[in-house]
């Protein structure tokens, strides 16, 4: 793993989420992006050489629907990213970690990801994260 790649935040209403996290980053966002696949839509802040990624669901069948009805609002994730998550996905298998998705999938932010499970990983939901080269 080469770095955090992006700490992702919960949240019920990403236009509201949106203003009370620009004032307290003193900054806009600078993209939204919806991931069908997962049932999301994602707000960016980039803070340093960090960025925090909001998520809120967009329908309720979506993982952030569910995390939000049964933890609240709060953090969700912690993205780390890769320089090959299948070499990445393979090790952390034999490692003895439960990984959600063993076949990467396209996520926000022009990226390739896969999650670990939290119960593997003292409940923190880890994402694998690749840049997709273009």
């Amino acid at each position: 793993m080469q770095k955090i790649e992006h700490i992702g935040i919960a949240v019920k209403n990403l236009e509201e989420s949106n203003k009370l996290f620009a004032k307290l980053f003193n900054k806009k966002h600078y993209k939204t992006e919806k991931v069908i696949t997962e049932g999301v839509k994602t707000s960016f802040f980039k803070i340093g050489p960090n960025k925090i990624e909001l998520l809120e669901a967009t329908n309720p069948e979506s993982p952030i629907a569910k995390f939000l009805a049964k933890k609240g609002e709060g953090i969700h994730h912690i993205a780390f990213a890769v320089t090959d998550i299948h070499k990445e996905i393979k090790r952390l298998k034999k490692e003895g970690f439960t990984v959600l998705n063993e076949k990467p999938k396209k996520g926000a932010d022009n990226k390739l990801v896969a999650f670990l499970h939290p119960k593997s990983s003292h409940g923190v939901l880890i994402e694998l994260c690749q840049e997709i080269s273009e």
